[in-house]
Formats: C-alpha cells, structure tokens, sequence
C-alpha cells in the first residue's frame, strides 16, 4: 500500500481537510513540534489503495536575512546590502518545521500539497518540497510524485474536487515571492540603516 503524505498550510485547515476526505474517519496525534496535528486514514489514490498523512506547516517555512557578517549594523556600509549574499533561515525555528516535515513524510510515495492558492501558498509549496526530497521515495520535483490541490473553499464539494483534479505547483509564482522577499529585505534594511546612520547624532542635544 503506497502512502500518501499531504500539507496544509496551517493545522486547522489540516483538520479540516482530513475530516472532510476521509469521510471523518481518520486518527489524529499531536506532531513532536507540538504545533501541528497528523491525521491518517486509509482510502484510495487514483486506482491504488493508500494510507494518507495529512499534517501542516504555519505558513512560510523559511525566511530570508543576510549572512551574519553583513548584520552588524556598524561595520556594514547599506549600499553592500544590495549585493551582499542572503540565505533561507527557519522562520519560526522553535517549530523546527524542516525537522518536522522530513520526519513526518518519510517512506511517503507521493506528497499532495494543499496550501493556499495564491503565489505565497506556490512559494510554500516549494518550501515543503525542499524540506521532504530526502526522506520521500521519488523524486518531489517530478510531476509524478508531487500533486497540487486547487481549491477555493473549504466545502465537501471544493475540496473533493480538487482532489480528483490534482496539479503541480507553479514555480514561476514560487519564484516571483522569492524575488519580492528579497527585494524587500534589501530595501527595507538598507533604508533603516541608511536613516539610522543619517539621524544619529542630529537629534542629540
């Protein structure tokens, strides 16, 4: 029996969902990052018997900041700040997420991600695969392994729509949060830092 690994984009939708294509016959337990439920039940994927895992994340997954040398705020000229290098750190690590999704969907022969249809729930899509392409059996960037809900409502009808007409995550709108995200962080920090700098020392009397 393949299983089936699915994501909402937060733990009541999860429970939401669940309940909804299981018919309300599914088992819940609490995840170890005490945050997000798993649900499980048995039913069908395409033609082929399947246990389901159903849990979420609490929106975005990562965040982007600058590398640690370029935060400190003295030492830093704001200009470097629209070239410097960034990464993607946990955005809420106390949830270790990562930890939690790459535990969760282990062994898991397809994953079906149910985030919000817009492009953040695209780029969250793209976050749950890069935290779970190690621990599942296929390739999660294959159309063959990875499926995409669509849906516009949290109705029986919507959601059991959806899941017969399943998709696969659109990379250009995940990419294009990318972009703003970054711009925002260059901007925004080299603004601050930039007025900070300007201000310091006028305002003293």
């Amino acid at each position: 029996m393949k299983t089936v690994f699915m994501v909402a984009e937060k733990p009541s939708l999860a429970a939401s969902l669940a309940s909804i294509l299981s018919n309300g016959k599914n088992t819940s337990r609490k995840g170890f990052n005490g945050a997000c439920s798993v649900h499980e039940w048995n039913g069908m994927f395409g033609n082929s018997p399947a246990r389901f895992k159903m849990t979420s994340v609490c929106g975005h997954v990562f965040g982007v900041d600058f590398t640690s040398k370029y935060n400190n705020w003295d030492r830093v000229d704001p200009v470097q700040l629209f070239s410097c290098p960034i990464e993607k750190k946990e955005a809420m690590a106390k949830l270790k997420m990562p930890a939690f999704l790459a535990a969760e969907s282990k062994g898991s022969d397809n994953l079906v991600l149910w985030l919000d249809c817009d492009k953040e729930g695209e780029n969250i899509c793209f976050e749950v695969m890069s935290c779970v392409s190690d621990s599942m059996l296929g390739n999660v960037y294959s159309n063959h392994v990875t499926f995409r809900a669509h849906f516009s409502a949290i109705t029986e009808k919507d959601i059991k729509a959806a899941f017969n007409n399943l998709g696969f995550p659109n990379e250009n709108e995940a990419r294009s949060v990318d972009a703003r995200q970054e711009l925002d962080l260059r901007i925004g920090c080299a603004f601050t830092r930039f007025q900070t700098k300007f201000f310091q020392g006028k305002c003293s009397h």
